[in-house]
């Protein structure tokens, strides 16, 4: 895989909310439920768990946007609504990225798959562990210790 170059920025399709990373992601995951395949209007939606320390919008407003629950936030861009970050009350350690928004995210790619039980048959991640919904929440330490020894199997898949 390509090395991730941070900081790393990317924007919306039109440009007007702009973001910028300074801290690898700590998970990346590629979503089937039928909540993420609506919203990106595809067979899966990618994100990225970033720290919340290493996140931050550099311009413009992003509005909530999509499924307006009380525990999950979707951020859009108010111009062009492209999806671009999710925030979960409680979970403020991090920020859930749709890595595609970034200038180069050819170095993305998902460790994990949810929510397999509504995955289209013919829909492939490439994603190295799945579960048919959500991982249970005791899982998650290990999945991001793995994932940090998978991201840098060569020691070269991010570059500060």
């Amino acid at each position: 895989m390509p090395q991730m170059k941070l900081p790393a920025e990317g924007s919306c399709r039109c440009g007007e909310v702009r973001v910028k990373i300074t801290a690898p992601p700590m998970i990346t995951m590629a979503c089937h439920c039928r909540g993420c395949q609506k919203m990106s209007a595809s067979a899966f939606s990618c994100s990225a768990a970033i720290p919340t320390a290493g996140f931050e919008v550099t311009a413009g407003e992003p509005v909530i946007g999509g499924a307006h629950g009380d525990d999950i936030h979707h951020y859009h861009c108010p111009r062009c609504k492209s999806w671009i970050f999710t925030r979960m009350v409680g979970m403020d350690f991090f920020v859930n990225l749709r890595p595609t928004i970034l200038d180069d995210a050819s170095w993305f790619a998902p460790f994990v798959e949810t929510y397999t039980s509504t995955k289209f048959p013919w829909a492939q991640s490439g994603a190295v562990h799945g579960y048919p919904e959500f991982p249970p929440l005791d899982a998650f330490e290990g999945l991001m210790k793995e994932f940090a020894q998978w991201n840098n199997a060569d020691g070269s898949n991010t570059e500060i």
